[in-house]
């Protein structure tokens, strides 16, 4: 019982650390064309990571996102050694990529380490024909490592041109106050997807230690009936990235802010807006995405609109880079953690 209650704190700690390292996807446009001060936009981002709590419970009616982070690896390789490796590699490739401004993913952090550390704990991809990863759940996030910032970009795009359309004739003083306004509307709405898409993450991971712990009990319950019976998980892991985001994430507002592209509040409105749509799309099919690589995705989309070389894109592919080694790097990271811990564990 006391190594389940260290896993969920640290599935809570990694949730705070994943709300500063990602508050600067939800913000950095804000702060960068100055409609809000920083601390006055990590409040606000804050509020609304909290909010889309209620989002899914009460408008999707589930969490989806959790169950498939919770069912990411067969139950046959899921153990507390497991979900705890794979928990510390993530922090660890987290706060790495934090201190050196990479803006990389918190989801597949997370999603490396605890398949590292379940192939670790198994000691192959597969034992007695039976996969350590369960595919169907895995392959379309791989997908969407590529398809999110993608999507983002080409809505990012659309949206960007849209506007330029509509508001080819209007006073340029007036359009750009009108922006700013609706840019508190358009992080909001981002800040909605980010919390209703990395919050779940958590909450899977603590779901998974929970029905694992449950099941050694002679007790078996499916991620729904988890959920049910401990709404305080939910609630909490919404909490703590609420709490994470205000404490924000300075160096990589100055990367997602100002080093891919310049952006005005118009175009602030279009890459947020494009992101939070391209996060509820992917919460709806219930596919874990990066909040980070959606939002670079839009603002490059935003950024190609005026030409192609304003996007700065020797930036943006080493974000590329980072996006690929993350999955790889943490579950190497975790594979390590779980192989040091079975040496005292055992």
């Amino acid at each position: 019982m006391t190594f389940l209650v260290i896993i969920i704190i640290l599935a809570l700690i990694f949730d705070f650390i994943n709300g500063f390292h990602d508050a600067a996807n939800s913000i950095a446009t804000v702060v960068s064309t100055k409609v809000l001060t920083p601390f006055q936009a990590v409040l606000w981002a804050a509020l609304f990571n909290f909010a889309a709590f209620f989002i899914s419970k009460y408008l999707i009616g589930e969490f989806k996102i959790g169950n498939t982070i919770a069912n990411s690896v067969n139950k046959d390789f899921i153990t507390l050694d497991v979900i705890f490796s794979g928990l510390i590699g993530a922090i660890a490739w987290n706060l790495l990529t934090w201190w050196f401004g990479i803006p990389s993913s918190s989801s597949h952090t997370l999603l490396g380490g605890f398949m590292g550390a379940a192939i670790a704990h198994a000691g192959s991809l597969s034992r007695h024909g039976i996969s350590v990863i369960n595919y169907t759940k895995v392959v379309p996030t791989f997908l969407f490592i590529f398809l999110a910032p993608f999507i983002g970009m080409i809505i990012g795009f659309i949206i960007t041109i849209t506007i330029v359309n509509i508001c080819r004739n209007a006073n340029p003083y007036r359009a750009d106050k009108w922006f700013r306004k609706l840019q508190l509307v358009s992080s909001a709405l981002f800040s909605l997807g980010h919390g209703g898409n990395d919050a779940q993450k958590v909450m899977g991971i603590i779901g998974a230690a929970i029905i694992f712990y449950q099941h050694q009990l002679g007790h078996t319950m499916s991620f729904k009936e988890f959920v049910n019976q401990n709404m305080w998980v939910p609630l909490a892991s919404f909490t703590c990235i609420a709490l994470g985001t205000l404490s924000g994430g300075w160096k990589i507002v100055k990367t997602m802010g100002t080093r891919i592209t310049k952006v005005t509040p118009l175009e602030g409105v279009s890459a947020e807006t494009a992101g939070a749509i391209t996060l509820f799309i992917s919460e709806k099919l219930g596919i874990p995405v990066s909040t980070t690589h959606t939002i670079a995705g839009s603002i490059m989309g935003v950024g190609a609109t005026k030409r192609l070389s304003a996007v700065r894109w020797g930036v943006s592919i080493n974000l590329l880079w980072a996006w690929i080694l993350t999955i790889p790097v943490s579950a190497i990271f975790s594979a390590i953690v779980y192989m040091v811990l079975s040496l005292f564990r055992h």
